[in-house]
């Protein structure tokens, strides 16, 4: 995994350590089991976006504080220009830019979302996290698993969804998707 994932990883980790509370109490109250929450303090997996979302939320602490060891600091407003987001460097298919991140007591998280295209046979990875949940589609086509069902977004579509249930998106035709995802 990325050092950036590592970095991440531990600052999970002090969060619950500074709390002091187990592994086991924080996993169940996310409701992920305390092998994958030990994987995630570890930084040799993936962290789903929406997992420290919540996490972030659990703590009272801003998301960007756990994506980059800093504080936001703005409260009037916050520019990002383009390809100058926060990155999240996650392993593929998945690349977020955090749209925000500067700026103090968001009620939403705004990320730029590319999706590289993988295999037909590559498996589904579902996630879920509290909330709501707005993608909307710029370039490429997009397939998005929620709740049991395949919709197919194209640039210009959009899906407003419980993000309680699972999900999953997915790049196809061979082509890159690019999206705006915003997490209530």
């Amino acid at each position: 995994m990325s050092d950036q994932i590592r970095q991440i990883a531990a600052r999970i980790r002090d969060l619950r350590d500074i709390a002091g509370l187990s592994v086991e109490t924080v996993a169940g109250e996310l409701g992920i089991t305390a092998e994958e929450y030990k994987e995630f303090e570890g930084g040799e997996v993936d962290i789903p976006i929406g997992f420290l979302y919540e996490l972030a939320n659990r703590f009272h602490v801003e998301l960007t504080a756990i994506l980059t060891g800093e504080d936001p600091r703005l409260h009037t407003y916050c520019l990002v220009r383009k390809d100058k987001g926060v990155s999240v460097d996650r392993k593929n298919p998945y690349k977020y830019q955090s749209l925000a991140y500067n700026f103090i007591n968001k009620k939403a998280e705004p990320f730029m979302v590319c999706v590289e295209p993988e295999a037909d046979d590559t498996p589904i990875h579902l996630n879920n996290h509290p909330g709501q949940e707005f993608n909307y589609v710029m370039e490429g086509t997009l397939m998005i698993y929620l709740d049991g069902r395949q919709l197919i977004l194209n640039e210009g579509d959009s899906l407003y969804f419980d993000s309680g249930c699972n999900h999953s998106m997915k790049a196809i035709g061979g082509k890159r998707a690019k999206f705006l995802a915003i997490i209530f």
